[in-house]
């Protein structure tokens, strides 16, 4: 299976030219799956409240999911895409994943970053895995990677790749995926963004790129740069996922104690 992740600059509120951008660069390739950033057609910074609820669309009929359906069918590939998901009176931070047969499922956000609490609702719904064939894959956003709950639970439902959508500028997510990928011996896909963005006067976040591949084993098949655009694929064997032993003696799963985790469930 060919994974690939585009790390790029999205430009903010340029909704159709961010778009055009990854048209234009995924045509360039071939590969099974393609990870996008997170927001990764909006941009992040938002200012107001009524400025994310004029970039946010719906989903599964909204421009942005619309053109993706149609690259993955013009290319035939599946995208995770991070966007501002609108639905009624509420406004996710979500991941969609579309694929040469249309769109496959929608993951809204559960823990929000920062500012991300001002403009977005928190993820209503399960954290979602998705069969499309050569791999289970499991959805999950940028500061997601502080819970260890989340990819644990999509590593339980069966999910061989996590894809996680980011926008990150904390330096600690890229090695706490690698740690992620051991401990649920998964492949783990961060797609992050790079460039700056100083939308408020006393505010500029940097985003830190370095998105990268992991594998089962805490490997690390690629990472880019910091400062890089990149679109980078690389080829992994999604059944090396479904071996959870760490030794001959030992399962990540089966030797859980889930007698004594019964504090995880208290304040």
């Amino acid at each position: 299976m060919k994974v690939g992740i585009l790390q790029f600059t999205p430009i903010f509120g340029q909704v159709p030219g961010n778009i055009f951008t990854v048209q234009k660069t995924i045509s360039q390739i071939q590969a099974d799956l393609v990870v996008l950033p997170e927001l990764f057609n909006t941009g992040y910074q938002f200012v107001t409240k009524e400025e994310v609820g004029e970039l946010a669309e719906p989903v599964p009929n909204g421009f942005t999911t619309q053109r993706l359906v149609e690259m993955a069918q013009k290319n035939g590939l599946f995208i995770v895409a991070g966007l501002a998901e609108r639905d009624g009176d509420r406004v996710y931070n979500s991941a969609v994943l579309v694929g040469p047969r249309g769109f496959v499922g929608v993951y809204r956000k559960a823990h929000l970053f920062y500012e991300e609490k001002l403009w977005f609702d928190p993820g209503d719904g399960e954290f979602p895995v998705f069969d499309i064939g050569p791999a289970k894959i499991g959805l999950m956003i940028c500061f997601d990677w502080i819970f260890p709950e989340v990819s644990r639970i999509l590593a339980l439902q069966g999910a061989q790749v996590i894809c996680q959508p980011a926008n990150l500028v904390l330096p600690y997510c890229q090695g706490a995926m690698v740690t992620r990928a051991i401990e649920n011996r998964v492949f783990t896909v961060t797609a992050n963004r790079v460039g700056n963005e100083h939308r408020q006067a006393d505010e500029e976040l940097r985003f830190t790129g370095m998105s990268q591949v992991v594998d089962p084993k805490g490997q690390v098949l690629f990472r880019l740069g910091e400062t890089e655009e990149a679109l980078r694929v690389v080829e992994i064997d999604p059944a090396l996922a479904l071996d959870k032993k760490a030794t001959k003696y030992n399962h990540v799963f089966d030797d859980r104690r889930v007698d004594l985790y019964g504090r995880l469930r208290q304040r």
